[in-house]
């Protein structure tokens, strides 16, 4: 079935506001929101980019927070749209692409038909094309962002970005892939053309993945952040929180898009220790 084929068949009305209430409204969005343990080896380092080959069906994961990521996702979607979500026009077709190809992989929980989803939780949420970011940010625990091709380098044309890791959406929207990365510290020139080759290598069907390893003092999932205003880490002695993001790359087989995911994983000092030993 084809976009154009879909389009006829998704509901146009959005996920109502009144179920969106509902579900945000079931927890003080200040409350920590955690897994109970991290689904990959969170002590390896391997190195830069340090990503690996991923089957398509491993791609979307449910886990333990869903329901109170999802909570939030929506209490952010609802309260500050424009902060959390930007697309360029000319991203459109690639951003209905990447909808179509998540309700292709949804992992066990979901119920997906022609114009709605049934999602882990119990919510319903209406199928629209014409939203297709606004519509996976309601459905999905990952962020997504839509990496085009723009002259030499991937730029960032969309995204559905409520969990940032001290990067804020409107500094990097329209970017390429350089200027996403700044300022850190080890995003060398080297590193980049890497980074690039990795983007333009990605093949359809064949994704990869990687992870970062980040402590936090605060577990607030919503983190955006100035470049300007780095972050200081604290010493993985003193954080608190371990954050991890678990990032997969794939391209949209018709659109030639490549897709940037990242599912938020956050665990208590004693849930990592009791995992992996004390830090």
């Amino acid at each position: 079935m084809t976009n154009r084929d879909l389009r006829l068949t998704f509901s146009d009305r959005f996920f109502p506001f009144t179920s969106l209430r509902r579900a945000a409204n079931t927890r003080n969005h200040c409350d920590m929101i955690c897994q109970s343990n991290l689904p990959y080896d969170a002590t390896r380092r391997p190195a830069l980019p340090g990503v690996a080959p991923l089957k398509p069906e491993e791609w979307l994961h449910v886990d333990d927070a869903y329901a109170a990521q999802m909570a939030e996702r929506l209490r952010l979607l609802r309260s500050q749209r424009d902060s959390v979500l930007w697309m360029d026009p000319s991203a459109q077709q690639a951003a209905e692409e990447l909808l179509l190809m998540a309700l292709k992989h949804c992992p066990d929980g979901f119920a997906v038909t022609d114009d709605q989803v049934t999602c882990p939780d119990g919510r319903v949420v209406a199928l629209s094309l014409d939203d297709p970011l606004g519509t996976l940010g309601q459905i999905f625990q990952e962020d997504f962002c839509l990496m085009i091709k723009q002259g030499n380098e991937h730029a960032l044309m969309g995204a559905v970005l409520c969990f940032p890791a001290s990067w804020t959406l409107s500094e990097k929207a329209g970017k390429g892939l350089f200027a996403v990365h700044g300022p850190v510290d080890v995003y060398d020139g080297l590193l980049a053309r890497r980074v690039q080759r990795l983007f333009d290598g990605v093949r359809a069907g064949k994704p990869l993945w990687r992870f970062n390893a980040l402590w936090y003092d605060d577990p607030t999932l919503y983190q955006p952040r100035s470049a300007l205003a780095p972050r200081e880490a604290p010493p993985a002695h003193e954080g608190g929180y371990f954050r991890s993001e678990r990032q997969c790359i794939l391209r949209l087989p018709d659109t030639g898009a490549a897709v940037f995911s990242i599912h938020t994983y956050q665990v208590t000092r004693a849930s990592y220790d009791a995992q992996f030993g004390e830090s």
